[in-house]
């Protein structure tokens, strides 16, 4: 075998591994949020409504002693469901988009979701709510979107809704878009431009004001 034959059946391997690679990764993403999303619909419709919030809160080392043998059990099973969620679900109509969100902004974490941005309000929280995504992953519809446009933010118990009233090009040391704003809001992080090919060097931001905060009923 030549050197020649021999470099192009090794770069023939390598692309036949990577394209293997990439269609396991789109596998994975697919999977794992539906997955997520599956886990929180169904903790949503059997949420504990005896469960203590702020029992809930302080973690195991709550005084149970006066508590009925049901609200343990509901306590704990809320404990173990908590840690294997999504801390909320962010869905956009207009994009037909519904994506889990976890803690975190690694690339494990946005190939399976959305991450939310440490330092921002949490999900459920009053304040600035950051969501970072890949623009060609879970956010690339995000090219669509507009001022005026709604998405609701999902957390056990709770569903809100918020419309988009500002959108923005930044560079990615521009992190004053993540401070509290004047009313309860999310703010979503993409890369820019959409389609740039390596590492873009701008960042798409979307900015979206709470209109109503509501109870959810416990199904969809």
């Amino acid at each position: 075998m030549s050197a020649l034959q021999l470099v192009q059946r090794t770069m023939m391997v390598t692309g036949t591994c990577l394209l293997g690679a990439a269609a396991v990764a789109l596998v994975d993403r697919s999977l794992s949020s539906r997955h997520a999303l599956d886990a929180f619909d169904r903790a949503q419709a059997a949420r504990p409504s005896d469960v203590d919030t702020a029992a809930l809160a302080a973690g195991e080392s709550a005084d149970l002693t006066l508590w009925s043998e049901k609200r343990i059990r509901d306590y704990r099973a809320s404990l173990t469901i908590e840690k294997r969620l999504p801390m909320g679900v962010l869905g956009i109509g207009k994009l037909r988009l519904r994506v889990p969100i976890f803690e975190g902004t690694d690339d494990l974490v946005l190939n399976r979701g959305l991450g939310w941005i440490e330092g921002t309000a949490r999900p459920g929280e009053s304040g600035n709510v950051g969501i970072a995504g890949h623009r060609d992953g879970f956010f690339r519809g995000l090219k669509d979107i507009a001022v005026g446009d709604t998405m609701e933010l999902e957390t056990l118990g709770k569903r809100a809704t918020y419309v988009v009233d500002e959108i923005e090009i930044v560079t990615p040391e521009q992190v004053e878009v993540l401070r509290p704003r004047a009313a309860p809001a999310i703010t979503l992080v993409t890369c820019y431009p959409f389609y740039f090919i390596g590492d873009a060097p701008q960042r798409f931001i979307v900015h979206a004001t709470l209109r109503r905060d509501v109870i959810a009923s416990g199904t969809h």
